[in-house]
């Protein structure tokens, strides 16, 4: 989803939108110095206001240059940068995103960004026999397994993991939108969740959001509707972890009587599988 990757590169965006961004590369007070010089430390010696085309030419070379040398882009010729001045200077809307997010990963590598963030490119070419088009993926950020759920990342750190490192603020927003998900699901049984930590707890809503989100239902016989003791709770959640493992969630790391102790990062975790599953399948019929 290209709207988590703009999400998670907000510390660049910075009350801009992304085109207006690109735009501005090649302004006469480009923010690419401004963001250089706050990044990297580094003062240039440049002109402040580049009016002529050739004069912000030279000033976005030598902020790139400078740029490219903090990333470490250009040492490596089997994959070079896919941003240079023209592309910037022309307002490449593509371009300037791999940019961000290179600058992203070198200067705030604890910011998560999603993996398999891409975009489809058409490329028309114009020649004497008419008009050939061609589509191209091209992705912004690592590619990973899409039939995989598997809350692993490449780091050997999983999502939830590293998100749990952030401060306080960027832990709430997330857990924000996992209960915005959440109610939404749920609000055909006329119930509100209210606080992540607690309420998944005794497994009741989690298997109740199990049987909302995958079409099914859960005869009440199977599981304890109001559990009145420990076991009862461990037998729910287990009911839901079975199901998860039957429908295809990777939760065996998961420690299902983390759920019951109010463990927030494995109550996360499980939320979390959900959430990508179910917008996996709403993309897939949106293709079909």
């Amino acid at each position: 989803d290209g709207s988590l990757l703009v999400e998670s590169a907000g510390i660049f965006l910075t009350n801009r939108s992304a085109g207006a961004l690109a735009s501005s590369w090649s302004s006469e007070a480009p923010p690419s110095q401004e963001v250089s010089a706050k990044l990297t430390g580094a003062s240039l010696s440049v002109e402040e206001i580049a009016v002529t085309a050739a004069a912000q030419r030279h000033k976005l070379s030598v902020v790139l240059e400078e740029l490219n040398r903090r990333l470490g882009t250009g040492d490596d010729e089997s994959s070079p940068a896919k941003w240079d001045v023209k592309l910037l200077h022309s307002k490449d809307f593509l371009a300037t995103l791999h940019l961000l997010v290179a600058m992203a990963r070198a200067f705030q590598p604890d910011l998560v960004l999603p993996s398999n963030v891409k975009v489809e490119v058409v490329l028309v070419e114009v020649d004497k026999t008419g008009i050939k088009s061609d589509i191209q993926t091209e992705y912004l950020t690592e590619e990973s397994d899409p039939g995989s759920d598997s809350l692993g990342s490449s780091g050997g750190e999983d999502a939830i993991a590293q998100l749990l490192k952030l401060d306080a603020h960027e832990i709430l927003k997330a857990k924000t939108a996992i209960l915005n998900f959440v109610n939404q699901k749920l609000s055909g049984l006329g119930l509100q969740v209210d606080d992540v930590d607690s309420q998944f707890a005794d497994g009741v809503i989690l298997l109740l959001l199990i049987g909302q989100l995958e079409g099914f239902f859960i005869p009440l016989s199977d599981f304890h509707m109001s559990p009145a003791n420990h076991s009862e709770k461990v037998h729910n959640v287990t009911l839901a972890c079975d199901l998860l493992l039957d429908l295809g969630l990777d939760v065996s790391n998961i420690d299902m009587q983390s759920i019951i102790s109010r463990d927030v990062s494995a109550t996360l975790k499980v939320l979390y599988a959900l959430f990508r599953s179910h917008k996996r399948r709403e993309q897939k019929s949106t293709q079909d």
